[in-house]
């Protein structure tokens, strides 16, 4: 099986032509700038989040197909997640990209990138725009892969 077979499945390529809450979160409460400095993946994250849980999320920037994915379904994903399940998600999510977690249905639609970890330099894609939202409900204004 080559790369493309493997990362660049119909639910990726679907989700980067068309992503899902790709725009500016006039009203967010948290925001953060994501920066993948290697490739140039540059995202936004923004989350409204209403007593501890996550009321919407958006992002917008540019960045190649896998981050782009990533971050759409990462703002399906959070809707309705309390700060620390948001938390959770994210630790799940990126244990099954560095440390091949075998993490089955438990983590549903985002299992399309369980064998991104195959590929060590599309790990910091596929969390880039996760990154961006675990400093956004920090506080902080900037996330890095790095």
């Amino acid at each position: 099986m080559n790369i493309s077979d493997e990362l660049y499945r119909a639910t990726i390529l679907e989700y980067n032509r068309e992503p899902r809450n790709f725009r500016t979160l006039e009203n967010a409460t948290h925001v953060a700038h994501g920066l993948n400095p290697l490739c140039g993946d540059d995202y936004h994250v923004y989350l409204r989040v209403e007593d501890g849980v996550v009321q919407e999320a958006s992002f917008d920037g540019h960045g190649c197909a896998i981050s782009k994915a990533s971050a759409s379904m990462m703002t399906l994903e959070l809707k309705g997640k309390t700060i620390a399940e948001a938390k959770a998600l994210f630790a799940r999510f990126h244990g099954m990209l560095t440390e091949k977690a075998d993490l089955s249905d438990d983590l549903g639609r985002l299992n399309v990138f369980s064998g991104v970890w195959k590929y060590p330099e599309r790990v910091k894609c596929a969390s880039l725009a996760w990154h961006a939202m675990d400093s956004a409900l920090q506080g902080k204004e900037t996330a890095s892969t790095e």
